[in-house]
């Protein structure tokens, strides 16, 4: 197979392509990039460094004390961030991406990381 036909071949799919899908290889191959587990592969009670974009941030009363939640998406897989007792942390909103470690959890059937370290990152 010849440089220019793998070239030509990237460019249709390219062309062809849901936008959603190529964004999601994207922000897969960029967690990949910089050494970060992929959501898909992690599994209940290990501990993980995720990357991608926050799709939504929402305050959730939980009993008494409410709870900032954010859906991660790394381009294979959800991840939701629970901050237990916070109703708002300045740079979490959505389509911020973030970079977060914590052990994994499962909860309603969704994995979950309860109060992960994470580092707001600069937009690409």
């Amino acid at each position: 197979m010849s440089a220019e036909s793998g070239f030509l071949r990237r460019m249709v799919r390219r062309l062809t392509s849901d936008v959603g899908d190529l964004d999601a290889d994207d922000l897969s191959a960029e967690a990949v990039r910089s050494g970060c587990d992929r959501a898909c592969d992690s599994s209940t009670g290990e501990a993980v460094t995720v990357k991608g974009r926050l799709r939504s941030v929402e305050i959730c009363p939980r009993g008494s004390v409410a709870t900032l939640e954010a859906e991660l998406f790394d381009g294979t897989d959800g991840v939701t961030l629970v901050w237990l007792g916070r109703r708002r942390i300045p740079g979490i909103e959505p389509g911020r991406t973030v970079r977060a470690s914590g052990r994994v959890a499962v909860r309603d059937g969704r994995k979950v990381i309860y109060n992960p370290y994470y580092e707001l990152q600069r937009a690409p």
